[in-house]
């Protein structure tokens, strides 16, 4: 199976997703457009297409982030969904499953860095999928914005300080607006290159330290993480 991430930034790293890739022994290939690389012409050999974070939102011109192209994601999203690919968006990638599907992003009522928990809907308790999650369960934030909605869309799970961290836009296509692949080494390049948010932690509710970030534990919601990744590729792999 061909799993290919587009990776908007050095810093925002695939993380847990990776390692379940690598160690499923997965065909991994990369879109890294902050060294140039370019988006596949279409999902083409693509099984599943998992489109990370970055700095960016859906809005971004490509006179503001030359190596951002939100009109060609949305794009590849589009044809990876068309047909039938399994494709998960974080953060960024999220918003842009959302916008490629007709649902512009939007931003979140609160800043969220840190890990915070989030809790199943009602919607989300009754999926399959995510039969394997606590009610509520901490994970990994480090955003401003959150998906939009289709008509379709189910939440799957909120926070406190956002409405929208899980979203099945279908059986097969997932947004999360929550870091459940957050490591201590991908966390050690987001502190690097996040000093101004950081550095105001006290005026916002939900935005750790960088010694509280450092103190967190990540390896249980990475090893939820694992669980609905399984679950995903058997789906795929029995349609």
């Amino acid at each position: 199976m061909r799993v290919h991430f587009i990776v908007h930034e050095d810093f925002e790293a695939p993380g847990a997703y990776e390692t379940w890739a690598i160690n499923h022994g997965h065909d991994v290939s990369y879109s890294r457009v902050y060294a140039g690389d370019k988006l596949p012409g279409d999902a083409e050999g693509i099984d599943f297409l998992i489109v990370m974070g970055g700095p960016q939102d859906p809005s971004t011109t490509l006179a503001e982030c030359p190596h951002f192209d939100a009109k060609g994601e949305q794009a590849l999203i589009a044809s990876a969904v068309q047909t039938g690919k399994a494709v998960i968006g974080i953060c960024l990638g999220s918003q842009l499953i959302g916008e490629a599907l007709g649902a512009p992003f939007a931003y979140s009522p609160e800043k969220e860095i840190g890990k915070f928990p989030i809790t199943l809907t009602e919607e989300g308790s009754k999926d399959e999928m995510f039969s394997h999650f606590a009610s509520t369960l901490e994970v990994g934030h480090w955003h401003n914005d959150m998906p939009g909605l289709t008509a379709e869309a189910k939440i799957i799970a909120y926070s406190q300080g956002c409405p929208r961290q899980i979203v099945a836009y279908s059986d097969r296509v997932y947004g999360f607006q929550c870091h459940m692949e957050l490591t201590r080494e991908v966390v050690e390049m987001l502190i690097a290159h996040s000093e101004n948010d950081l550095s105001r932690a006290a005026e916002y509710r939900f935005v750790n330290t960088p010694e509280e970030l450092r103190a967190h534990d990540y390896s249980e919601m990475n090893e939820v993480l694992f669980g609905f990744l399984d679950k995903l590729e058997a789906r795929y792999k029995s349609a």
